[in-house]
């Protein structure tokens, strides 16, 4: 098992884009940080990728859509760790046959709220006992400004023409989480926000985002990091707070 002062995070989908570098991010600051992915090839890489950068980075087989894998993690990290002092849900998916409420194919939507809402979910549930032996830790839920209902409700939104109801109900839900999670642990150390990333280049978009992908990590690094007098319950961007 790790040395007791060694700090422990993990974040899923972290073997590329956004996900990659909020681990990258995390990890200079001298944490031990866990790539969650699902393709063991592809997360060796990333690991070994910013192992090569002096990041003590190491691969986790997490499946969010696999509650098997789920558990399978939590073990380990019991085993190897004991605790868990940061954890970040950044895995996610869209669906070329997700869309707006008349079209969007079902199957698709499940799909999309299975990944993005569910398998965040179960990898909360699964890794809450290790961080509350944590002194102080830290969930960071990566969400989206297509799941706030307050911007998707007006029509200057600059995205409010964009309707892919499984998606933008997933992130809405990841909200929904973010708030009763934080309402529930609000006489601990643990503090739990929703991060918005922006419009960032990644595969999810076909890399047309206007933002870079150290920008769209950067409010969850900053909110994984945060100080013990910083705020619980929150949804926030780079720039600032993001309506619900």
């Amino acid at each position: 098992m790790e040395t007791p002062s060694q700090r422990i995070a993990l974040v899923t989908g972290a073997n590329k884009g956004i996900g990659f570098e909020i681990a990258r991010q995390i990890g200079r600051t001298g944490m031990t940080v866990l790539l969650g992915a699902r393709h063991k090839v592809a997360g060796e890489e990333a690991a070994a990728k910013l192992s090569g950068e002096g990041v003590d980075a190491r691969f986790m087989a997490v499946d969010v859509a696999d509650y098997a894998s789920i558990e399978a993690a939590a073990d380990s990290i019991t085993i190897g760790f004991g605790r868990l002092d940061i954890l970040v849900n950044n895995a996610g998916i869209n669906d070329p046959s997700d869309g707006p409420v008349p079209t969007a194919r079902l199957d698709a939507v499940e799909r999309v709220l299975r990944t993005n809402f569910l398998g965040a979910l179960a990898v909360t549930q699964a890794m809450l006992p290790l961080l509350r032996k944590s002194k102080a830790a830290r969930i960071v839920n990566v969400s989206s400004g297509l799941g706030s209902l307050t911007q998707n409700a007006d029509p200057s939104y600059p995205s409010a023409a964009v309707k892919v109801i499984g998606y933008s109900a997933s992130k809405a839900a990841l909200n929904m989480l973010t708030v009763q999670l934080a309402y529930l642990l609000r006489d601990t150390a643990i503090k739990v926000n929703s991060a918005d990333p922006g419009y960032t280049a990644t595969d999810l978009n076909g890399h047309r985002g206007t933002q870079t992908v150290p920008e769209g990590a950067a409010e969850a690094v900053r909110l994984a990091l945060l100080a013990d007098d910083g705020p619980t319950g929150t949804y926030s961007d780079n720039k600032g707070i993001v309506p619900w």
